[in-house]
């Protein structure tokens, strides 16, 4: 565990931030009161955003889904109509 001064913390912060990295106890005092200094988890923005990475669709690709769909409706109403 580190424990300084405010004092001192000006003066070392860096090293203070590197140990709260690695997960060391980092402690600030000001006049009796302390405070501790946490490093914050970091987000894997590739897991977070993963599913950017995923390709978009081509124009091609969106046309042969367009005609799918309408197909399979003019089917239904076919259908429909049969009733």
């Amino acid at each position: 565990m580190m424990m300084v001064n405010v004092h001192d913390a000006k003066s070392q912060l860096s090293k203070l931030l590197d140990a709260a990295r690695r997960g060391d106890d980092v402690i600030v005092t000001r006049r009796g009161e302390r405070f501790r200094i946490i490093a914050e988890p970091t987000v894997d923005r590739v897991a977070a955003f993963g599913m950017l990475s995923v390709t978009v669709p081509t124009d091609a690709e969106w046309e042969e889904a367009d005609a799918a769909i309408l197909a399979d409706f003019e089917e239904s109403l076919a259908r429909d109509a049969n009733l």
